[in-house]
C-alpha cells in the first residue's frame, strides 16, 4: 500500500535506509540536494553510475512518488551490475505508472538476467498490452505469460512493420528468442534494432550477451567494445567483456576489465567492497585462478583491489 512505500525504516544491520525491499545509502551525500533528479540523469549520461545512484535515490527520498525517479534508477543500477535493486525499483515505478513502456522493457530484461522466465514474459505481454499501436492484439481477454504464446503476440505486432522497423518491439522478440535459447534470431532481432539505434549502447551490450550466449565469444568482445565506446562508464557490459576473454582464454585481458569494472564502482562512491558487485568478484577470482599465481588469488579473495591494479597496470578510468 501506498503508506507503506512512505514510511522510512533504518537498519541497523544493513546502515541504511529501507522502503519495502530497496535498501538506500543512509550516509548519501546528495540526500537534500535540490536538483537531485537532474543531476542524478546527467551522471548517468556521463556513465558515473554510482554518482548517479545516489542522487537518484536522493531525489526519491525526497518524494517517493517520483514515478521517472523510480525508472531511471531502476535502469542505472542495471547497467551497475545490481540486478536485483534494478528490479525493485522497476517494479515500484510501475506500480506508480503501469503504462511506461521503457520500464516494462528494462524490467523484461532483468527478469531475463536473473531466469525469471514467467515474470518477463509477463512484463513482455503488459508492454504489448499498453503499447497504443499493438494493444489491440491483446483485447481477446486473454492474459497469457507463456513464452510461446507472448511470442505469438510479438510476431504478430511485427507483422505490422513490414516498412519500417519497430526497435523497442525487436528488442522484445531478441529478449523472447533469448528466453527459448533461440539465439541466432535474436540476433537477427537485436540487429534489427541497432539499424535505427546504432548508438544504442544498451542494444548493444544486448547483442554481444546474445552472441556469447550462442558460442559466438569474438563477435560478443566486438559487441561489447562498441557498447563502451559508446558508454565506457557501462559496468555490465565491461563485465560481460570480461567473461566473453575467460571463454576465449584470454584470462589477463579478463583480469583487466574486471578491475576495471570494480574500480569504476567504487570511484565516485568511496564505497566499501561489500558494496562493490559481488558477481564481478567472483568472476575476477576465476580469472585469476586460471594464472596460476596463488598469491594474486589470495588477494582477490581478500578484496586487495589496490594490489591487484598495481600488478596488473590497471590505471584510474
Amino acid at each position: 500500500c501506498e503508506a507503506t512505500w512512505a514510511q522510512i525504516e533504518w537498519s541497523d544491520v544493513c546502515c541504511c535506509l529501507s522502503l519495502q525491499g530497496y535498501f538506500f545509502n543512509a550516509n548519501n551525500p546528495y540526500r537534500d540536494a535540490p536538483s537531485a533528479f537532474a543531476e542524478g540523469q546527467e551522471k548517468a549520461r556521463e556513465g558515473d553510475l554510482n554518482a548517479a545512484v545516489l542522487l537518484l535515490e536522493a531525489a526519491i527520498l525526497q518524494d517517493p512518488q517520483d514515478s521517472e525517479a523510480w525508472q531511471v534508477l531502476g535502469t542505472t543500477q542495471a547497467e551497475n551490475e545490481n540486478e536485483q535493486a534494478a528490479i525493485v525499483s522497476l517494479q515500484r515505478c510501475l506500480e506508480l505508472r503501469p503504462n511506461n513502456l521503457p520500464a516494462l522493457m528494462a524490467l523484461a530484461v532483468s527478469f531475463t538476467n536473473s531466469g525469471m522466465q514467467r515474470d518477463a514474459c509477463d512484463a513482455l505481454r503488459r508492454w504489448i498490452s499498453h503499447n497504443p499501436r499493438y494493444k489491440h492484439l491483446a483485447v481477446d481477454g486473454r492474459s497469457p505469460s507463456e513464452l510461446q504464446e507472448v511470442l505469438l503476440l510479438f510476431q504478430e505486432a511485427a507483422l505490422l512493420n513490414l516498412d519500417c522497423v519497430d526497435p523497442d518491439l525487436q528488442t522484445g522478440l531478441g529478449v523472447l528468442f533469448n528466453l527459448g535459447s533461440d539465439f541466432n534470431r535474436a540476433v537477427e532481432a537485436f540487429s534489427a534494432a541497432l539499424s535505427v539505434r546504432p548508438q544504442d549502447y544498451l542494444l548493444w551490450n544486448r547483442l554481444g550477451a546474445t552472441l556469447a550466449n550462442g558460442d559466438r565469444s569474438e563477435e560478443a568482445v566486438e559487441a561489447y567494445g562498441r557498447a563502451l565506446e559508446l558508454q565506457p562508464g557501462f559496468i555490465r557490459s565491461r563485465y560481460n567483456l570480461g567473461i566473453s576473454c575467460i571463454n576465449l582464454g584470454a584470462h589477463r585481458e579478463a583480469v583487466s576489465n574486471f578491475l576495471t569494472a570494480l574500480n569504476q564502482q567504487r570511484q565516485s562512491q568511496r564505497c566499501s567492497h561489500q558494496q562493490m558487485s559481488a558477481n564481478i568478484w567472483a568472476a575476477l577470482r576465476i580469472a585469476v585462478s586460471m594464472l596460476d599465481r596463488p598469491e594474486l588469488f589470495q588477494a582477490a579473495s581478500a578484496g586487495d583491489l589496490d594490489l591487484l591494479m598495481q600488478v596488473f597496470d590497471v590505471g584510474d578510468v
